[in-house]
Protein backbone atom coordinates (compact mmCIF):
# COMPACT_ATOMS: atom_id res chain seq x y z
CA UNK A 1 0.00 0.00 0.00
CA UNK A 2 1.49 3.33 -1.26
CA UNK A 3 2.20 5.61 1.87
CA UNK A 4 -0.27 9.32 1.45
CA UNK A 5 3.31 11.32 0.68
CA UNK A 6 3.94 8.60 -2.15
CA UNK A 7 0.80 8.85 -3.98
CA UNK A 8 1.18 12.95 -3.64
CA UNK A 9 4.69 12.88 -5.49
CA UNK A 10 3.13 10.15 -7.99
CA UNK A 11 0.20 12.34 -8.58
CA UNK A 12 1.99 16.13 -8.55
CA UNK A 13 4.51 14.04 -11.65
CA UNK A 14 1.24 13.21 -13.52
CA UNK A 15 -0.16 16.58 -13.88
CA UNK A 16 2.86 18.29 -14.20
CA UNK A 17 3.10 16.06 -17.58
CA UNK A 18 -0.63 17.08 -18.71
CA UNK A 19 0.04 21.17 -17.75
CA UNK A 20 -1.78 21.32 -14.70
CA UNK A 21 -0.32 23.22 -12.19
CA UNK A 22 -1.29 22.14 -8.34
CA UNK A 23 -0.12 23.46 -4.72
CA UNK A 24 0.39 21.88 -1.67
CA UNK A 25 -2.60 23.14 0.59
CA UNK A 26 -1.78 23.05 4.01
CA UNK A 27 -4.58 23.78 6.32
CA UNK A 28 -5.35 24.09 9.96
CA UNK A 29 -4.68 26.97 12.85
CA UNK A 30 -2.62 28.07 15.31
CA UNK A 31 -2.31 30.55 18.34
CA UNK A 32 0.80 32.82 18.55
CA UNK A 33 2.69 33.75 21.42
CA UNK A 34 0.82 36.99 22.04
CA UNK A 35 -2.35 35.11 22.05
CA UNK A 36 -4.30 35.80 18.20
CA UNK A 37 -5.86 32.93 16.89
CA UNK A 38 -4.48 32.33 12.89
CA UNK A 39 -6.50 30.49 10.46
CA UNK A 40 -4.69 28.95 7.71
CA UNK A 41 -5.57 26.81 4.18
CA UNK A 42 -8.52 27.63 1.70
CA UNK A 43 -11.63 27.80 2.78
CA UNK A 44 -10.63 27.08 6.71
CA UNK A 45 -12.60 30.47 7.94
CA UNK A 46 -13.77 29.09 11.00
CA UNK A 47 -14.10 26.02 13.58
CA UNK A 48 -17.73 25.61 12.44
CA UNK A 49 -17.36 25.78 8.53
CA UNK A 50 -13.90 23.71 8.66
CA UNK A 51 -15.99 20.60 10.48
CA UNK A 52 -17.96 20.90 7.90
CA UNK A 53 -16.42 21.58 4.62
CA UNK A 54 -12.61 20.71 4.31
CA UNK A 55 -10.39 21.85 1.49
CA UNK A 56 -8.32 19.58 -0.94
CA UNK A 57 -5.01 18.16 -0.25
CA UNK A 58 -3.98 19.92 -3.40
CA UNK A 59 -5.25 22.98 -5.18
CA UNK A 60 -4.83 24.38 -8.65
CA UNK A 61 -5.67 24.88 -12.07
CA UNK A 62 -6.13 22.84 -15.39
CA UNK A 63 -5.78 24.43 -18.51
CA UNK A 64 -9.06 23.43 -20.89
CA UNK A 65 -8.71 24.52 -24.21
CA UNK A 66 -12.11 26.07 -25.50
CA UNK A 67 -13.74 24.47 -28.54
CA UNK A 68 -13.91 26.59 -31.73
CA UNK A 69 -16.84 28.19 -30.99
CA UNK A 70 -15.67 29.92 -27.82
CA UNK A 71 -12.92 31.50 -30.05
CA UNK A 72 -10.12 28.94 -29.31
CA UNK A 73 -9.39 30.39 -25.88
CA UNK A 74 -7.60 28.37 -23.05
CA UNK A 75 -9.45 28.83 -20.02
CA UNK A 76 -8.08 27.72 -16.30
CA UNK A 77 -10.23 25.25 -14.42
CA UNK A 78 -10.23 25.10 -10.62
CA UNK A 79 -8.65 21.84 -9.61
CA UNK A 80 -9.02 20.38 -5.83
CA UNK A 81 -7.63 17.26 -5.13
CA UNK A 82 -7.59 15.04 -2.04
CA UNK A 83 -5.39 12.34 -1.39
CA UNK A 84 -5.95 9.49 0.40
CA UNK A 85 -3.12 6.46 1.02
CA UNK A 86 -3.08 3.57 -1.36
CA UNK A 87 -6.29 1.11 -1.49
CA UNK A 88 -8.46 4.18 0.32
CA UNK A 89 -11.88 3.80 0.87
CA UNK A 90 -14.99 6.92 1.78
CA UNK A 91 -16.64 5.57 4.71
CA UNK A 92 -19.53 7.03 5.49
CA UNK A 93 -18.44 7.24 9.28
CA UNK A 94 -15.75 9.35 8.64
CA UNK A 95 -16.80 12.42 9.44
CA UNK A 96 -13.57 14.10 8.52
CA UNK A 97 -13.39 12.46 5.08
CA UNK A 98 -18.01 13.26 4.71
CA UNK A 99 -16.59 17.03 5.48
CA UNK A 100 -13.82 16.91 2.11
CA UNK A 101 -16.48 15.37 0.33
CA UNK A 102 -18.27 18.44 0.19
CA UNK A 103 -16.01 20.45 -0.03
CA UNK A 104 -15.44 18.16 -3.21
CA UNK A 105 -19.02 18.72 -4.73
CA UNK A 106 -19.21 21.77 -4.18
CA UNK A 107 -16.23 22.50 -6.47
CA UNK A 108 -18.13 20.03 -8.87
CA UNK A 109 -21.08 21.75 -9.07
CA UNK A 110 -19.25 25.00 -9.69
CA UNK A 111 -17.69 23.52 -12.79
CA UNK A 112 -14.10 22.84 -10.84
CA UNK A 113 -12.20 19.30 -11.22
CA UNK A 114 -12.46 17.72 -7.74
CA UNK A 115 -12.17 14.31 -6.73
CA UNK A 116 -10.03 11.78 -3.98
CA UNK A 117 -7.25 10.34 -5.51
CA UNK A 118 -4.99 7.43 -3.80
CA UNK A 119 -3.71 6.31 -6.66
CA UNK A 120 -2.16 8.27 -9.83
CA UNK A 121 -4.04 6.07 -12.05
CA UNK A 122 -7.16 7.57 -10.93
CA UNK A 123 -6.66 10.94 -12.62
CA UNK A 124 -7.73 9.76 -15.66
CA UNK A 125 -11.79 9.36 -14.55
CA UNK A 126 -10.95 13.28 -13.25
CA UNK A 127 -9.69 15.02 -15.62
Amino acid sequence: MRSESAVTNDVLLAVSKRGIRLYRNNSGAITTDDGRHIRFGLGNISTKVNRSLKSSDLIGVTPVVIKPEHLGQTLGVFTSLEIKHGGWKLQPSDDHAQAQLRWIELIRDLGGIAGFVSDANQLGELL
